[in-house]
Protein backbone atom coordinates (compact mmCIF):
# COMPACT_ATOMS: atom_id res chain seq x y z
CA UNK A 1 0.00 0.00 0.00
CA UNK A 2 1.29 3.44 -0.94
CA UNK A 3 1.67 5.75 2.06
CA UNK A 4 1.12 9.43 1.28
CA UNK A 5 2.33 11.92 3.86
CA UNK A 6 0.68 15.34 3.71
CA UNK A 7 2.58 18.10 5.51
CA UNK A 8 0.98 20.84 7.62
CA UNK A 9 0.72 23.48 4.89
CA UNK A 10 -0.62 20.98 2.36
CA UNK A 11 -3.15 19.87 4.96
CA UNK A 12 -4.37 23.46 5.35
CA UNK A 13 -4.70 23.90 1.59
CA UNK A 14 -6.52 20.59 1.17
CA UNK A 15 -8.88 21.50 4.02
CA UNK A 16 -9.89 24.69 2.20
CA UNK A 17 -10.60 22.71 -0.98
CA UNK A 18 -12.88 20.34 0.94
CA UNK A 19 -14.79 23.28 2.46
CA UNK A 20 -15.36 24.66 -1.02
CA UNK A 21 -16.48 21.24 -2.25
CA UNK A 22 -18.83 20.97 0.74
CA UNK A 23 -20.35 24.37 -0.05
CA UNK A 24 -20.75 23.41 -3.69
CA UNK A 25 -22.49 20.14 -2.82
CA UNK A 26 -24.82 21.90 -0.34
CA UNK A 27 -25.84 24.26 -3.13
CA UNK A 28 -26.17 21.44 -5.64
CA UNK A 29 -28.14 19.05 -3.44
CA UNK A 30 -30.93 20.82 -1.57
CA UNK A 31 -31.39 17.95 0.87
CA UNK A 32 -28.05 18.73 2.53
CA UNK A 33 -29.06 22.33 3.13
CA UNK A 34 -32.62 21.40 4.05
CA UNK A 35 -31.43 19.15 6.87
CA UNK A 36 -28.73 21.58 8.04
CA UNK A 37 -25.71 19.39 7.24
CA UNK A 38 -22.65 21.71 7.52
CA UNK A 39 -20.38 22.22 4.51
CA UNK A 40 -17.39 21.25 6.66
CA UNK A 41 -19.07 17.93 7.46
CA UNK A 42 -20.06 17.30 3.84
CA UNK A 43 -16.57 17.92 2.47
CA UNK A 44 -14.72 16.27 5.34
CA UNK A 45 -16.92 13.17 5.41
CA UNK A 46 -16.75 12.80 1.63
CA UNK A 47 -12.97 12.58 1.76
CA UNK A 48 -13.06 10.30 4.82
CA UNK A 49 -15.20 7.84 2.83
CA UNK A 50 -12.84 8.06 -0.16
CA UNK A 51 -9.87 7.46 2.17
CA UNK A 52 -11.71 4.44 3.60
CA UNK A 53 -12.17 2.95 0.13
CA UNK A 54 -8.55 3.57 -0.84
CA UNK A 55 -7.33 2.05 2.43
CA UNK A 56 -9.52 -1.06 2.24
CA UNK A 57 -8.54 -1.72 -1.37
CA UNK A 58 -4.88 -1.48 -0.42
CA UNK A 59 -4.15 1.43 -2.76
CA UNK A 60 -3.28 4.45 -0.59
CA UNK A 61 -3.18 5.40 3.06
CA UNK A 62 -2.98 9.10 3.90
CA UNK A 63 -1.09 10.56 6.83
CA UNK A 64 -1.87 14.21 7.64
CA UNK A 65 0.30 16.49 9.75
CA UNK A 66 -2.61 18.24 11.47
CA UNK A 67 -1.80 18.18 15.18
CA UNK A 68 -0.42 21.71 15.68
CA UNK A 69 -2.46 23.59 13.09
CA UNK A 70 -5.73 21.90 14.04
CA UNK A 71 -5.19 22.80 17.70
CA UNK A 72 -4.44 26.38 16.63
CA UNK A 73 -7.74 26.77 14.76
CA UNK A 74 -9.53 24.92 17.55
CA UNK A 75 -8.23 27.32 20.21
CA UNK A 76 -8.84 30.43 18.08
CA UNK A 77 -12.46 29.40 17.59
CA UNK A 78 -13.07 28.88 21.29
CA UNK A 79 -11.33 32.16 22.10
CA UNK A 80 -13.74 33.82 19.66
CA UNK A 81 -16.65 32.01 21.32
CA UNK A 82 -15.52 33.36 24.68
CA UNK A 83 -15.16 36.84 23.20
CA UNK A 84 -18.81 36.73 22.14
CA UNK A 85 -19.84 36.74 25.79
CA UNK A 86 -20.50 39.97 27.62
CA UNK A 87 -21.31 40.35 31.31
CA UNK A 88 -25.06 40.44 30.63
CA UNK A 89 -24.91 37.06 28.90
CA UNK A 90 -22.86 35.60 31.75
CA UNK A 91 -25.53 36.56 34.25
CA UNK A 92 -28.31 35.24 32.03
CA UNK A 93 -26.62 31.86 31.61
CA UNK A 94 -26.05 31.14 35.33
CA UNK A 95 -29.22 29.17 36.05
CA UNK A 96 -29.13 27.35 32.72
CA UNK A 97 -25.54 26.22 33.31
CA UNK A 98 -26.58 24.51 36.55
CA UNK A 99 -29.56 22.80 34.89
CA UNK A 100 -27.50 21.80 31.87
CA UNK A 101 -24.74 20.38 34.08
CA UNK A 102 -27.24 18.09 35.81
CA UNK A 103 -28.66 16.97 32.46
CA UNK A 104 -25.17 16.25 31.11
CA UNK A 105 -24.34 14.08 34.13
CA UNK A 106 -27.64 12.19 33.86
CA UNK A 107 -27.04 11.40 30.17
CA UNK A 108 -23.52 10.17 30.97
CA UNK A 109 -24.89 7.82 33.64
CA UNK A 110 -27.65 6.55 31.33
CA UNK A 111 -25.12 5.94 28.54
CA UNK A 112 -23.17 3.62 30.82
CA UNK A 113 -26.23 1.79 32.10
CA UNK A 114 -27.40 1.31 28.51
CA UNK A 115 -23.98 -0.02 27.49
CA UNK A 116 -23.97 -2.53 30.36
CA UNK A 117 -27.59 -3.56 29.76
CA UNK A 118 -27.29 -4.15 26.01
CA UNK A 119 -23.89 -5.76 26.53
CA UNK A 120 -25.42 -8.34 28.83
CA UNK A 121 -27.84 -9.39 26.08
CA UNK A 122 -24.80 -10.37 24.00
CA UNK A 123 -22.74 -11.73 26.94
CA UNK A 124 -20.12 -9.00 26.57
CA UNK A 125 -17.68 -8.24 29.37
CA UNK A 126 -19.06 -5.17 31.24
CA UNK A 127 -15.66 -3.47 31.02
CA UNK A 128 -15.72 -3.84 27.23
CA UNK A 129 -19.36 -2.77 27.10
CA UNK A 130 -18.48 0.40 29.00
CA UNK A 131 -16.19 1.31 26.12
CA UNK A 132 -19.38 2.06 24.14
CA UNK A 133 -20.88 4.17 26.93
CA UNK A 134 -20.02 7.67 28.12
CA UNK A 135 -16.28 7.03 27.68
CA UNK A 136 -16.35 7.41 23.86
CA UNK A 137 -19.78 9.02 23.52
CA UNK A 138 -19.71 12.11 25.73
CA UNK A 139 -15.98 11.67 26.26
CA UNK A 140 -14.92 11.39 22.61
CA UNK A 141 -11.54 10.17 21.41
CA UNK A 142 -9.75 11.92 24.27
CA UNK A 143 -11.50 10.00 27.02
CA UNK A 144 -11.44 6.85 24.89
CA UNK A 145 -7.65 7.04 24.72
CA UNK A 146 -7.39 7.96 28.41
CA UNK A 147 -9.70 5.38 29.99
CA UNK A 148 -9.38 2.40 27.63
CA UNK A 149 -5.89 1.55 28.99
CA UNK A 150 -7.39 1.57 32.49
CA UNK A 151 -10.01 -0.95 31.38
CA UNK A 152 -7.33 -3.08 29.70
CA UNK A 153 -5.27 -3.05 32.89
CA UNK A 154 -8.36 -4.44 34.62
CA UNK A 155 -8.43 -7.32 32.13
CA UNK A 156 -10.57 -5.97 29.28
CA UNK A 157 -8.50 -7.02 26.27
CA UNK A 158 -9.31 -4.99 23.16
CA UNK A 159 -10.84 -2.09 25.10
CA UNK A 160 -8.76 0.49 23.22
CA UNK A 161 -9.89 -0.66 19.76
CA UNK A 162 -13.54 -0.77 20.83
CA UNK A 163 -13.39 2.66 22.50
CA UNK A 164 -11.69 4.41 19.56
CA UNK A 165 -14.02 2.81 17.02
CA UNK A 166 -17.03 3.75 19.14
CA UNK A 167 -15.79 7.36 19.38
CA UNK A 168 -15.45 7.48 15.59
CA UNK A 169 -18.96 6.07 15.18
CA UNK A 170 -20.30 8.72 17.58
CA UNK A 171 -18.50 11.50 15.71
CA UNK A 172 -20.05 10.47 12.39
CA UNK A 173 -23.50 9.99 13.95
CA UNK A 174 -23.33 13.38 15.66
CA UNK A 175 -22.51 15.06 12.34
CA UNK A 176 -25.46 13.43 10.59
CA UNK A 177 -28.11 13.69 13.32
CA UNK A 178 -27.48 17.21 14.69
CA UNK A 179 -28.80 19.36 11.85
CA UNK A 180 -32.05 17.45 11.22
CA UNK A 181 -32.64 17.31 14.99
CA UNK A 182 -32.44 21.09 15.28
CA UNK A 183 -34.61 21.63 12.22
CA UNK A 184 -37.28 19.33 13.63
CA UNK A 185 -37.40 21.12 16.99
CA UNK A 186 -37.50 24.58 15.43
CA UNK A 187 -40.26 23.72 12.99
CA UNK A 188 -42.31 21.51 15.31
CA UNK A 189 -42.51 24.18 18.02
CA UNK A 190 -42.53 27.13 15.59
CA UNK A 191 -39.42 28.68 17.14
CA UNK A 192 -37.52 31.62 15.76
CA UNK A 193 -34.16 33.21 16.38
CA UNK A 194 -33.75 36.92 16.70
CA UNK A 195 -33.83 37.39 12.92
CA UNK A 196 -35.08 35.43 9.92
CA UNK A 197 -32.56 33.60 7.76
CA UNK A 198 -32.98 36.20 4.99
CA UNK A 199 -32.35 39.07 7.41
CA UNK A 200 -29.29 37.30 8.84
CA UNK A 201 -27.87 36.73 5.35
CA UNK A 202 -28.33 40.38 4.43
CA UNK A 203 -26.86 41.65 7.72
CA UNK A 204 -23.90 39.29 7.42
CA UNK A 205 -23.15 40.60 3.92
CA UNK A 206 -23.23 44.17 5.12
CA UNK A 207 -21.35 43.61 8.37
CA UNK A 208 -18.66 41.44 6.83
CA UNK A 209 -18.06 43.95 4.06
CA UNK A 210 -17.96 46.83 6.54
CA UNK A 211 -15.69 44.92 8.89
CA UNK A 212 -13.22 43.45 6.45
CA UNK A 213 -12.57 46.65 4.53
CA UNK A 214 -11.19 48.29 7.69
CA UNK A 215 -7.58 47.05 8.04
CA UNK A 216 -7.10 48.52 11.52
CA UNK A 217 -10.21 46.87 12.89
CA UNK A 218 -9.36 43.51 11.30
CA UNK A 219 -5.80 43.69 12.65
CA UNK A 220 -7.13 44.54 16.11
CA UNK A 221 -9.54 41.57 16.03
CA UNK A 222 -6.77 39.15 15.03
CA UNK A 223 -4.46 40.58 17.70
CA UNK A 224 -7.13 40.20 20.39
CA UNK A 225 -7.60 36.54 19.49
CA UNK A 226 -3.86 35.88 19.58
CA UNK A 227 -3.75 37.58 22.97
CA UNK A 228 -6.70 35.47 24.14
CA UNK A 229 -5.08 32.14 23.27
CA UNK A 230 -1.84 33.33 24.90
CA UNK A 231 -3.74 34.08 28.10
CA UNK A 232 -5.53 30.74 27.76
CA UNK A 233 -2.23 28.89 27.50
CA UNK A 234 -0.92 30.57 30.65
CA UNK A 235 -4.08 29.62 32.56
CA UNK A 236 -3.86 26.09 31.16
CA UNK A 237 -0.31 25.60 32.46
CA UNK A 238 -1.14 27.15 35.83
CA UNK A 239 -4.14 24.84 36.20
CA UNK A 240 -2.10 21.79 35.17
CA UNK A 241 0.52 22.63 37.80
CA UNK A 242 -2.05 23.38 40.52
CA UNK A 243 -4.30 20.35 39.87
CA UNK A 244 -2.05 17.67 38.32
CA UNK A 245 -4.64 14.89 38.58
CA UNK A 246 -7.27 16.63 36.44
CA UNK A 247 -6.97 16.83 32.65
CA UNK A 248 -8.49 20.05 31.32
CA UNK A 249 -8.60 20.75 27.55
CA UNK A 250 -6.62 23.84 26.57
CA UNK A 251 -9.46 25.20 24.46
CA UNK A 252 -11.53 25.74 27.60
CA UNK A 253 -8.91 28.12 28.96
CA UNK A 254 -8.69 29.83 25.56
CA UNK A 255 -12.43 30.45 25.79
CA UNK A 256 -11.85 32.00 29.23
CA UNK A 257 -9.07 34.09 27.67
CA UNK A 258 -11.47 35.33 24.99
CA UNK A 259 -14.09 36.16 27.60
CA UNK A 260 -11.58 38.18 29.64
CA UNK A 261 -10.22 39.99 26.60
CA UNK A 262 -13.73 40.99 25.49
CA UNK A 263 -14.83 42.30 28.85
CA UNK A 264 -11.57 44.10 29.70
CA UNK A 265 -11.45 45.69 26.26
CA UNK A 266 -15.00 47.00 26.56
CA UNK A 267 -14.32 48.11 30.12
CA UNK A 268 -11.57 50.38 28.77
CA UNK A 269 -12.92 51.42 25.35
CA UNK A 270 -16.66 50.86 25.72
CA UNK A 271 -18.86 48.58 23.62
CA UNK A 272 -17.25 47.79 20.26
CA UNK A 273 -19.66 45.71 18.16
CA UNK A 274 -17.72 46.27 14.91
CA UNK A 275 -14.50 44.90 16.40
CA UNK A 276 -16.24 41.79 17.66
CA UNK A 277 -18.00 41.32 14.34
CA UNK A 278 -14.49 40.83 12.98
CA UNK A 279 -13.77 38.41 15.82
CA UNK A 280 -16.91 36.43 14.89
CA UNK A 281 -15.66 36.11 11.32
CA UNK A 282 -12.30 34.85 12.54
CA UNK A 283 -14.15 32.33 14.70
CA UNK A 284 -16.28 31.12 11.77
CA UNK A 285 -13.21 30.58 9.60
CA UNK A 286 -11.43 28.70 12.37
CA UNK A 287 -14.53 26.55 13.05
CA UNK A 288 -14.80 25.49 9.41
CA UNK A 289 -11.09 24.69 9.26
CA UNK A 290 -10.79 22.53 12.35
CA UNK A 291 -14.09 20.71 11.81
CA UNK A 292 -13.17 19.79 8.24
CA UNK A 293 -9.64 18.81 9.28
CA UNK A 294 -10.92 16.62 12.12
CA UNK A 295 -13.47 14.79 9.98
CA UNK A 296 -11.36 14.31 6.84
CA UNK A 297 -8.65 12.57 8.92
CA UNK A 298 -11.03 10.12 10.62
CA UNK A 299 -10.04 6.49 10.20
CA UNK A 300 -13.42 5.06 9.28
CA UNK A 301 -11.94 1.60 8.73
CA UNK A 302 -11.80 1.25 12.51
CA UNK A 303 -15.58 0.86 12.39
CA UNK A 304 -15.21 -2.19 10.16
CA UNK A 305 -13.72 -4.07 13.09
CA UNK A 306 -16.86 -3.68 15.18
CA UNK A 307 -18.87 -6.84 15.59
CA UNK A 308 -22.65 -6.74 15.13
CA UNK A 309 -23.31 -6.57 18.92
CA UNK A 310 -21.14 -3.46 19.15
CA UNK A 311 -22.96 -1.82 16.25
CA UNK A 312 -26.28 -2.55 17.96
CA UNK A 313 -24.96 -1.04 21.19
CA UNK A 314 -23.80 2.10 19.43
CA UNK A 315 -27.05 2.56 17.52
CA UNK A 316 -28.84 2.32 20.87
CA UNK A 317 -26.56 5.10 22.16
CA UNK A 318 -27.50 7.35 19.23
CA UNK A 319 -31.20 6.73 19.90
CA UNK A 320 -30.72 7.43 23.62
CA UNK A 321 -28.93 10.74 22.93
CA UNK A 322 -31.60 11.83 20.44
CA UNK A 323 -34.49 11.06 22.78
CA UNK A 324 -32.72 12.59 25.78
CA UNK A 325 -31.90 15.94 24.17
CA UNK A 326 -35.30 16.32 22.48
CA UNK A 327 -37.42 15.23 25.43
CA UNK A 328 -35.34 16.45 28.40
CA UNK A 329 -32.58 18.89 27.43
CA UNK A 330 -34.85 20.95 25.19
CA UNK A 331 -37.69 21.05 27.72
CA UNK A 332 -35.67 21.71 30.87
CA UNK A 333 -33.65 24.48 29.24
CA UNK A 334 -36.77 26.45 28.44
CA UNK A 335 -38.42 24.93 25.35
CA UNK A 336 -37.49 28.03 23.34
CA UNK A 337 -35.16 28.75 20.45
CA UNK A 338 -32.02 28.95 22.62
CA UNK A 339 -33.02 25.60 24.17
CA UNK A 340 -33.41 24.02 20.71
CA UNK A 341 -29.91 25.13 19.67
CA UNK A 342 -28.45 23.92 22.99
CA UNK A 343 -30.20 20.57 22.48
CA UNK A 344 -28.42 20.30 19.12
CA UNK A 345 -25.15 21.05 20.91
CA UNK A 346 -25.83 18.49 23.64
CA UNK A 347 -26.44 15.87 20.96
CA UNK A 348 -23.13 16.85 19.32
CA UNK A 349 -20.88 16.53 22.34
CA UNK A 350 -23.06 13.77 23.81
CA UNK A 351 -22.05 11.65 20.83
CA UNK A 352 -18.38 12.40 21.06
CA UNK A 353 -17.14 15.87 20.15
CA UNK A 354 -17.62 19.53 21.04
CA UNK A 355 -16.50 20.57 17.50
CA UNK A 356 -19.41 18.59 16.04
CA UNK A 357 -21.74 20.35 18.49
CA UNK A 358 -20.47 23.75 17.37
CA UNK A 359 -20.64 22.93 13.64
CA UNK A 360 -24.19 21.57 13.76
CA UNK A 361 -25.33 24.45 16.00
CA UNK A 362 -23.87 26.99 13.57
CA UNK A 363 -25.64 25.38 10.61
CA UNK A 364 -28.98 25.47 12.42
CA UNK A 365 -28.36 29.10 13.43
CA UNK A 366 -27.45 30.06 9.87
CA UNK A 367 -30.85 28.77 8.83
CA UNK A 368 -33.07 29.99 11.66
CA UNK A 369 -31.23 32.69 13.65
CA UNK A 370 -28.27 33.13 15.98
CA UNK A 371 -28.17 32.12 19.66
CA UNK A 372 -25.41 33.81 21.65
CA UNK A 373 -26.50 32.00 24.80
CA UNK A 374 -26.10 28.58 23.18
CA UNK A 375 -22.68 29.43 21.76
CA UNK A 376 -21.52 30.40 25.22
CA UNK A 377 -23.04 27.60 27.31
CA UNK A 378 -22.45 24.60 25.01
CA UNK A 379 -18.65 25.02 24.67
CA UNK A 380 -18.42 25.53 28.43
CA UNK A 381 -20.43 22.36 29.12
CA UNK A 382 -18.97 20.30 26.27
CA UNK A 383 -15.38 21.38 26.81
CA UNK A 384 -15.09 21.63 30.58
CA UNK A 385 -17.95 20.49 32.78
CA UNK A 386 -18.86 17.28 30.94
CA UNK A 387 -15.20 16.19 31.08
CA UNK A 388 -15.12 16.66 34.85
CA UNK A 389 -18.43 14.89 35.54
CA UNK A 390 -17.65 12.16 33.02
CA UNK A 391 -14.26 11.40 34.58
CA UNK A 392 -15.91 10.78 37.95
CA UNK A 393 -18.73 8.71 36.43
CA UNK A 394 -16.46 6.56 34.23
CA UNK A 395 -14.08 5.87 37.11
CA UNK A 396 -16.99 4.85 39.33
CA UNK A 397 -18.38 2.40 36.77
CA UNK A 398 -14.96 0.89 35.97
CA UNK A 399 -14.20 0.35 39.65
CA UNK A 400 -17.61 -1.24 40.23
CA UNK A 401 -17.19 -3.78 37.40
CA UNK A 402 -13.45 -4.44 37.75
Amino acid sequence: MLSVKVDMFQTVGFTVLLIWIGNYLRGRFGTLKKYCIPASVVGGLLFAVIALILHNTGIIQFSFDKGVINKFFYCIFFAAAGAAVGLKLLKKGGKLIVIFTILVAILEILQNFLAIGVGRLFNIDPLIALMTGSTPMTGGHGNAAAFAPVAEAMGATGAMEVALAAATFGLVAGCIVGGPLGKRLVEKYDLKGKFSSEEIEEMEKESKLKTLVDPKRSMLAVSLMFLAIGIGSVFFNLFKAAVPGVKLPIHVMCMVGGLLVRNFYEKIYGESPDVFQSVDIIGEISLAMFITMSIMTMKLWQLAGLAIPMVVMLICQVILAYLFVTQLTFRFLGKNYDAAVMAVGHNGFGLGATPVAMATMKTVCDEFGYSKLAFFIVPLLGGLICNLTNAVIITSFLNFYR
